[in-house]
């Protein structure tokens, strides 16, 4: 039917082409969009909003050097697709593979990443990126920085279970929090701040390298098996008030064992007044751990990093738990003067518990609402901008993926996130919730403040609204994935102008709408039909 739908369109002569000139893309200067942060957005030399848009590149295989096959055919591609952005994962075991030895070679691989990212008008926070801390037992320390005491490490179910029942990964972490010295005598915390001040030394005059992000997901340690406890009896409770039927503890520790039983157990708390009761039954421990060690790291490594550079934006993570629900007890850090540190961004990670899984098509919309919800309440505590650094992980062709990814992107659309994907890997374009979900029209440049925009596929239209500011010279530009799936005639803007034109990128079948300014304070919108991506979204 869509296809039908789609030669009609085609037929009634409505395409792009038709009644606008389609002009090719002028390319930016990087060098010159230095992205600063005013009340809570990115700005861009122009003055103008960016709303940031792309994907995390991160490869976790030390026998590929962690470094992935891909090159630069695929950042031409990242911009063909309308990203503007890329989280760039950096292992310490590739960074320090020796107490103080900087590894030169992997930082010129990484250089050349950043080339191609500048090359094609992609700016880049570099992500410090771990999974159950260590090499040893997944990515992120090398060996000389994993203090597991000799303890034993235990897979589960799901990857990330060993957070939870390795006593390897809990030590490891134990002692990292605590700065335990290494071979050399130094602190592994200190090594850690240290290694991140040289990646800040290095980029501190590049102006792709926007920031850092400090860690990925940092965990408790051995404290976290005071968590689960809880959670379970907090889950016990809201089911046996929920059926009237007596559910302990332990039953629901039994079906946690095994991804099958977990996907029913979440079936009982798919409304967020129930699953809201089982996440804030832990924000108490898990603020004891944020306030803490947590914060105290944070506060270390951006001391660092702000020794060797002040503009440099500082992307920090909330803890583990914090994924899929808990609020945040962080605070943003502070400059060496007591003032608050205002260039730092809460890149928050946002999975459903399902995530991993076989069911994960089917997490709960109240879930991800809760989830999200959350996540935008604490960056307008925190007064800062917020980066969705990690989403989706949807895998591969698998039913119901691309309605999941419009249902994430519809609570973005919400709370005006900008958002990394999780995660791009050579191949990753074949998938249909790529195709037609990631890659999606978004106002890329706004000519003043972003107030609204929405993506509605089962009405194809696209929408956006912006107070636009009198000051601000350069165009609003609105990313279009296929210029052949949007009706030229149904284009209104108001206040009503004929100022703006399809620019096409210069590869690809899509590029911007690009919108002129009418140099005075007012509300501007616009509106239009858009046909789903369908057959013609990817080359």
């Amino acid at each position: 039917m869509k296809r039908i739908y789609y030669l009609v369109f085609i037929s009634l002569g409505l395409l792009i082409g038709a009644c606008q000139e389609v002009e090719k893309d002028i390319a930016i200067d990087i060098n010159a969009t230095r992205l600063h942060i005013e009340d809570r957005l990115f700005i861009d030399h122009h003055g103008r909003q960016v709303l940031l848009n792309g994907v995390n590149l991160v490869n976790k295989k030390p026998e590929e050097g962690y470094i992935g096959p891909e090159g630069v055919e695929e950042f031409r591609s990242f911009r063909k697709w309308g990203f503007n952005v890329i989280r760039l994962g950096v292992i310490w075991d590739g960074l320090e593979p020796e107490p103080g030895v900087y590894n030169e070679e992997y930082l010129k691989k990484i250089d050349e990443q950043v080339k191609w990212a500048e090359d094609n008008n992609l700016f880049v926070f570099l992500d410090m990126h771990q999974d159950l801390f260590s090499v040893k037992f997944s990515d992120g320390a090398p060996e000389w920085a994993t203090l597991d005491e000799g303890e034993e490490h235990i897979t589960g179910a799901v990857w990330s279970d060993s957070y939870l029942i390795s006593s390897a990964v809990q030590k490891s972490w134990d002692n990292f929090w605590a700065n335990k010295p290494v071979s050399d005598g130094m602190g592994v915390q200190d090594h850690y701040a240290d290694a991140v001040q040289h990646l800040a030394k290095r980029y501190a005059d590049n102006p792709t390298v926007i920031g850092f992000d400090i860690m990925n997901e940092p965990f408790a340690g051995t404290d976290a098996k005071m968590f689960m406890p809880v959670l379970f009896s907090a889950y016990a409770k809201v089911v046996s008030e929920k059926t009237n039927e007596e559910v302990s503890a332990m039953d629901v520790a039994k079906m946690w064992e095994n991804t099958g039983n977990r996907y029913e157990a979440l079936q009982l708390v798919n409304d967020k007044e129930s699953f809201a009761k089982v996440m804030d039954a832990v924000y108490e421990l898990n603020s004891v751990f944020e306030k803490g060690v947590l914060q105290s790291f944070y506060q270390k490594v951006a001391d660092a990093v702000r020794e060797v550079s002040q503009d440099k934006m500082l992307f920090f993570n909330h803890s583990y738990f914090c994924n899929s629900g808990v609020y945040t007890a962080l605070k943003p850090f502070k400059l060496s003067n007591g003032e608050v540190d205002r260039n730092v961004v809460y890149a928050a990670h946002g999975y459903d518990l399902l995530v991993d899984t076989d069911n994960l098509s089917d997490s709960s919309d109240d879930r991800l609402e809760l989830i999200f919800e959350r996540i935008n309440e604490s960056g307008q505590r925190m007064n800062v901008p917020v980066l969705i650094g990690e989403w989706g992980a949807l895998g591969h062709e698998t039913p119901g993926r691309t309605e999941l990814a419009h249902r994430n992107l519809s609570l973005f659309e919400k709370y005006l996130f900008n958002n990394t994907y999780w995660a791009y890997h050579k191949g990753t374009e074949q998938y249909s919730y790529f195709k037609y979900g990631v890659i999606r029209p978004f106002p890329s440049e706004i000519a003043g403040t972003l107030l609204s925009y929405k993506y509605n596929i089962k009405a194809n239209s696209f929408s956006c609204k912006w107070q636009e500011k009198a000051e601000v010279k350069a165009p609003t530009r609105i990313y279009i994935p296929v210029f052949e799936n949007v009706s030229t005639n149904s284009v209104k803007i108001l206040p009503e102008s004929d100022a703006y034109k399809f620019v096409k990128n210069d590869e690809g079948k899509g590029g911007y709408l690009v919108i002129q300014p009418q140099g005075q304070e007012q509300v501007r919108e616009v509106k239009f039909t858009i046909l789903p991506n369908c057959e013609a979204t990817m080359d």
